[in-house]
């Protein structure tokens, strides 16, 4: 079914505003510190404020449904919260503050489901926040790929030497085992993890949020190795309206405005639009572009409603539009057929996604969200062109509720995925999957809280899974630690980071494929004192029948006997005092598969050794520099008759940005000022095609060099 069939689905959804208002609760608000009560504290609900007594505790009235509570005090970080209210009822809540001097940022997550804060949820989320994204904007303002990638445990791998698209690996898992979300939907279809990550922009970002880990058990079978959720910018009571212009030496050129603003007392809107380009590139003169060429468009409205009265409903749609060429260079022919060769791809993206929220009978938050989208594409590998087209369906229905020191969900979600390969119709499918889920969290004492989740999926095409996760969290005289194991199962498809790179014509089955089996087990500690900040983070995991695209002598793909085995730990230092902050990230990571013929092997292009370091200072809201050093350490290549293992290299880079009138910023960024590139060493091309097609060798270093790019920003 096309997009435009679509859009009579959010008129059921917001059928639900016509509710009445229930009679008023209230919320007995206790505030605390690891010393004891908090007095003096000023608590705000619902427009009304009061400070709490001696013992740190206040009672005020609120409105039935979710209510928000924020809590202030001199010394101490803001606190905010949320419960759900019920009519003619007292909720109970604790909230502790944390002293100034930790630097410890409060944030709210939302991929947890219950919509904690970031320090009080048993499941460990890692943030990005808006001022982080900020910083990231001026390097890559067209995608997403370099502010991930610059997180410890999180690598961006280039897949696809010709076309430049790239694949997120979290802590060693390919990069098909991730979910990507916008605002909790699945608007980027199956390909988030593809060339979808180098066409989502972050100028409308106002979060990001990464759970590492088997997700299953809240997201279903696309979320076995973790989940990217992209929360956007809301409208503030302020109109905004921001531009960003951005010309790179390797020719990319980007323009992008994101407008956003209250309509009235209950409806926002919000506007991403943006253009961008890039020129294609033979940066080593070998007649090859070591850079794509793209030119990409697209758009995103989203409309906001509030009833003020715990009533709320979000709709969004989008629209994508990207034609990406890579191969050789204008007039350029390969050497071995003394032939051009042309790698090409079209995108068309069309989405649509929403959900409502609302109280039922003045006692349970009630959910609804659904998301549809269809893309096109036609790709190009020289003599053979395929078109495929997918399409995805999704719809969720969930129920929550607190009562004390309890916070549950249950719902029921359904998603549909269509593949249809015109060209080799042998590889479609259509998989049905219905899930029902659980989630309970509970605070059993003030050091230590517990999160038990677990989904129930029943696939058309491969069976029922049961996918549990249970985690912990402690807290004692300033340490915090987390610990969390899960199990989950991925629907296997054809589409891999191999078939993106050289399409399906050619690629072979030996059987049907089984689906693959995931477990993982993560432990972390942390510890502030004062302006730093330390977390490490020692995890493991295994994947069952793991699917395996074999590039030689055959083009085939098939399930691996053995399983897939990931050990490593992570280890992130944060210092923040202003006007400084330093960030540095350290990344084990041991990623071993049973391939036939050669016993157990590292898997390739998973480095074993990542560091990075990051410095930057700051005078607020004016100007600001940078500073930063990566260090890659060697990894495993396959496929590539110029070296088994790849060489250790170190990536230099620094920016600046500073206000030069009330409305404008300028910006540059140096990337790269060690000018490491893979054609230093080797070339980029084989000698002869590869069994599956492709005429260059895995990317395993930079291709495009030293880059810089500079641009402005316009604030109104």
């Amino acid at each position: 079914m096309r997009i435009r069939h679509l859009l009579s689905f959010p008129l059921v959804f917001f059928a639900a505003m016509a509710l009445g208002q229930a009679p008023q609760g209230s919320i007995r608000v206790a505030v605390k510190t690891d010393s004891g009560p908090v007095s003096d504290a000023k608590v705000s609900v619902d427009g009304r404020s009061a400070q709490t007594g001696k013992d740190g505790v206040v009672v005020l009235p609120a409105r039935p449904g979710q209510a928000s509570v924020n809590v202030e005090k001199d010394g101490f970080f803001a606190a905010h919260a949320s419960i759900v209210v019920v009519a003619a009822q007292e909720a109970e809540m604790e909230i502790e503050l944390r002293p100034r001097q930790t630097e410890e940022q409060e944030v709210t997550v939302y991929a947890s489901r219950t919509n904690v804060r970031m320090e009080d949820s048993p499941l460990h989320v890692e943030v990005i926040s808006q001022d982080e994204i900020n910083e990231e904007l001026t390097m890559r303002p067209g995608d997403i790929s370099m502010l991930l990638n610059e997180m410890g445990g999180m690598r961006v791998q280039t897949t696809s030497p010709g076309l430049g698209a790239a694949s997120l690996r979290l802590q060693g898992m390919l990069g098909r085992y991730t979910a990507f979300l916008s605002d909790g939907l699945p608007l980027f279809g199956q390909q988030g993890a593809g060339l979808g990550l180098l066409q989502i922009p972050p100028m409308d970002l106002g979060q990001l949020e990464i759970i590492k880990g088997n997700a299953s058990a809240l997201y279903g079978s696309a979320a076995m190795a973790g989940v990217v959720n992209l929360i956007s910018r809301r409208p503030t009571k302020k109109p905004i309206r921001e531009f960003l212009v951005n010309r790179s030496s390797l020719g990319a050129t980007d323009g992008s405005a994101f407008l956003a603003s209250q309509l009235t007392s209950h409806w926002g809107a919000s506007l991403l639009a943006g253009g961008y380009g890039q020129e294609k590139q033979d940066v080593n003169g070998d007649g090859w572009a070591d850079v794509a060429g793209y030119g990409r468009g697209l758009i995103r409205p989203r409309f906001f409603w509030d009833n003020k009265k715990g009533m709320t409903a979000y709709i969004t749609g989008g629209l994508t539009y990207e034609n990406r060429s890579g191969g050789t260079t204008a007039g350029s022919v390969l050497p071995q057929t003394e032939k051009p060769y042309t790698e090409a791809l079209k995108t068309a993206r069309y989405d649509l996604g929403g959900d409502v929220q609302w109280v039922i009978r003045g006692r349970y938050v009630l959910t609804s969200r659904f998301a549809a989208s269809d893309q096109d594409h036609r790709h190009q590998y020289g003599e053979d062109i395929e078109k495929d087209r997918h399409d995805l369906l999704f719809g969720e229905v969930a129920l929550r509720g607190s009562a004390r020191k309890n916070t549950w969900v249950a719902g029921f979600a359904t998603q549909s995925d269509a593949y249809r390969p015109h060209s080799v119709p042998r590889f479609a499918y259509t998989y049905v999957a219905p899930g029902i889920f659980g989630q309970d969290d509970i605070e059993i004492a003030s050091w230590l809280s517990l999160s038990a989740s677990a989904r129930v999926d029943f696939h058309s095409e491969y069976g029922t899974f049961f996918s549990p996760r249970l985690s912990a969290l402690f807290r004692k005289s300033g340490w915090t630690s987390r610990i969390s194991a899960g199990q989950g199962f991925f629907a296997a498809t054809p589409l891999t980071e191999e078939t993106e790179a050289a399409g399906l014509a050619k690629l072979l089955l030996r059987a049907p494929l089984r689906a693959e089996r995931g477990r993982n087990l993560s432990i972390d500690l942390t510890r502030a004192l004062g302006p730093i900040s330390v977390t490490s983070t020692f995890f493991a995991s295994q994947l069952d029948h793991p699917v395996y695209v074999d590039r030689a002598p055959a083009y085939q793909m098939f399930n691996l006997l053995g399983p897939t085995r990931n050990r490593g730990a992570e280890i992130l230092a944060t210092y923040r005092k202003a006007p400084f902050t330093v960030t540095s990230t350290y990344t084990y990571v041991r990623t071993s598969e049973l391939e036939p013929g050669a016993g157990r092997v590292e898997v390739p292009l998973t480095p074993r050794h990542n560091l990075g370091i990051v410095g930057m200072w700051e005078k607020e809201g004016t100007s600001r520099v940078g500073l930063e050093g990566y260090y890659t350490g060697q990894q495993r290549v396959e496929y590539n008759p110029y070296r088994d293992v790849s060489l250790s290299y170190v990536l230099v880079g620094a920016l600046g940005e500073h206000q030069v009138a009330a409305h404008v910023k300028l910006f540059v960024n140096l990337e790269n000022l060690t000018d490491v590139r893979q054609t230093h060493w080797d070339p980029l091309l084989l000698p002869v095609r590869a069994a599956d097609g492709r005429w260059t060798v895995d990317a395993w270093a930079p291709l495009d060099g030293r880059v810089i790019n500079g641009g402005a920003r316009f604030s109104f």
